[in-house]
This record gives structure tokens, C-alpha cells and sequence, in this order.
């Protein structure tokens, strides 16, 4: 929140247990006010929600690369590719241990 900010007073529901794991982190003094895990709470779900629309984009950019890539393989022939290089790979990696 910025300093010029004013805070406003909202009312909230809580189920139970999770106002008594609040309670409890107000009353063992990791927090010094429900306010202030509420706060935090806040903090932690905005940075995740930051982290998870930086994947997208992420994920994004690399489909967009891909479909400019070069043509489209068939499914079929994309994993009889991989099936061959498997094979390939095998036989080489069992020659090295022939030596």
C-alpha cells in the first residue's frame, strides 16, 4: 500500500478455523494485529497471483515461438521420431558399456 493511500476498514467472514489460526498468530505475537495478517495474507496471495501471470506469459511466448517454428509434425510421427532416437540412444549408451 502506498503511503498517500488511505486505509479503509472492510468486514470480512471468516470460517472458524481460520480465524482462530489468525487469533492464534495475534495472541503468540507473530503478528501484532488480525489487521496485519490479513496484510500479509494479502501481500503473499498478490506476489502469487504476479508469479502465476509471469508463467502465462512465459508459456505464452514459447507457444507463439513453436507455432513460428516451422511446420506442424503429426502426433503419430512425432512420437515414432522420438521412439527411433530412444532406440538409437539405447543401443549407444549399451556399446559404451561394451568398451
Amino acid at each position: 500500500m502506498k503511503h498517500t493511500d488511505k486505509a479503509e476498514k472492510i468486514s470480512i467472514t471468516l470460517p472458524p478455523d481460520m480465524l482462530n489460526l489468525i487469533k492464534d498468530k495475534v495472541k503468540d505475537g507473530t503478528y501484532a494485529s488480525t489487521s496485519e495478517v490479513i496484510r500479509e495474507a494479502m501481500r503473499l496471495w498478490q506476489k502469487q497471483e504476479e508469479e502465476h501471470h509471469t508463467r502465462l506469459a512465459v508459456l505464452r511466448a514459447r507457444l507463439e515461438h513453436s507455432a513460428q517454428s516451422g511446420a506442424p509434425v503429426p502426433l503419430d510421427q512425432a512420437f515414432e521420431q522420438l521412439e527411433k532416437m530412444h532406440k538409437t540412444r539405447i543401443k549407444e549408451m549399451a556399446g559404451d558399456e561394451a568398451v
